[in-house]
């Protein structure tokens, strides 16, 4: 199901005017779109872009388990990055896995707990770890930078990719 909002409830949500309006304008008005009509995910990744549509999510009433099987395929999508540090660490794994089954019904809260827990304590240790090669990184800022930031963009990328397959009805769990 494709997520909706309408003006009144990224009103109520609070939309960032600028925004708002630039939206209101691309669909012809407030009064003559009208302000309970439903506006999909899709309207505003096309108009307003990417992090408008991200945070318009927080604004459809009907998107609670559309967000968490997002958020599941984003993190699933970088997981081979910690893995690749701790092959044999499988808390972040387990944890996506399990907010997926979550967001279907079929996993407790409590199991959604602890398997959270469990990641968060994986994401600790890599913290720590990291910590101390943090010298050597110092090192390679300039060239590390650079690549992370085409790392970065290439990301989004994906996402909004991603992000636009599962608005158009592409193949998911969603």
């Amino acid at each position: 199901m494709m997520p909706t909002t309408s003006f009144r409830l990224l009103h109520d949500a609070r939309a960032c005017k600028e925004r708002y309006r630039f939206l209101a304008k691309a669909l012809g008005g407030i009064k003559a779109y009208g302000v309970n009509t439903p506006i999909t995910l899709l309207q505003i990744l096309d108009i307003n872009g990417f992090d408008d549509a991200l945070w318009a999510l927080r604004a459809c009433d009907d998107a609670e388990t559309f967000s968490r099987l997002l958020v599941c395929d984003y993190a699933e999508h970088v997981l081979h990055i910690f893995e690749a540090e701790y092959p044999d660490d499988y808390r972040p794994r387990e944890a996506i896995a399990v907010s997926r089954r979550y967001a279907r019904g079929e996993a407790t809260d409590a199991e959604l707990s602890a398997a959270w827990s469990a990641a968060w304590s994986a994401e600790g240790s890599a913290a720590g770890a990291a910590a101390w090669s943090a010298a050597e990184a110092a090192a390679e800022a300039a060239a590390g930078a650079a690549a992370w930031a085409a790392a970065w963009a290439a990301e989004r990328q994906w996402q909004e990719a991603r992000l636009r397959e599962l608005l158009e009805g592409g193949k998911s769990d969603v």
